[in-house]
């Protein structure tokens, strides 16, 4: 009888051992960035392939000012957006090759039923930055002006 205490005693300290633990948080230093001319630092989502790309911020009911989504292409071309789906106005930030800001959509509302209608640059790009709505104007972007894009050399684009 004096086996079953201790063999109990036994099993529940194995398994507190062995009880799975939570990965520690992410350090922000190692997310996704895109550091604005202002210095500021934006928080992205990478949006790497046709999946993620098409889904972009669908559904999503906000996007608090220091976060974004970033669109990376697998070669410069001509890129339209839409809002379909979209609940949130956004700046929508076409950027070449060099990282430089070669057009500017502000306030870009949402799409609200079909067709929705399609915003295309007018100019070629290879990477999309949204932000939103008002975020370009609040860090007086420009075309023109340089993006550092911080850890996204990970992602694979296709």
């Amino acid at each position: 009888m004096k086996m079953i205490p201790l063999t109990l005693a036994l099993m529940m300290l194995f398994r507190c051992d062995s009880a799975p633990t939570a990965p520690p948080p992410p350090n922000p230093a190692d997310l996704p960035a895109v550091i604005l001319p202002s210095g500021t630092s934006v928080l992205v989502e990478v949006a790497a392939n046709d999946e993620s790309r098409a889904a972009g911020l669908m559904f999503r009911g906000q996007l608090d000012r220091d976060r974004g989504m970033l669109f990376l292409f697998p070669s410069t071309g001509h890129y339209p957006f839409w809002m379909k789906n979209t609940l949130i106005p956004l700046d929508i930030i076409w950027i070449d090759e060099s990282r430089r800001i070669v057009h500017i959509k502000s306030d870009v509302p949402p799409c609200r039923a079909d067709p929705c209608p399609s915003y295309p640059p007018g100019v070629q790009a290879r990477s999309v930055l949204e932000l939103a709505a008002g975020e370009a104007a609040r860090h007086r972007l420009e075309v023109g002006n340089p993006l550092t894009f911080v850890n996204i050399e990970r992602f694979t684009i296709r």
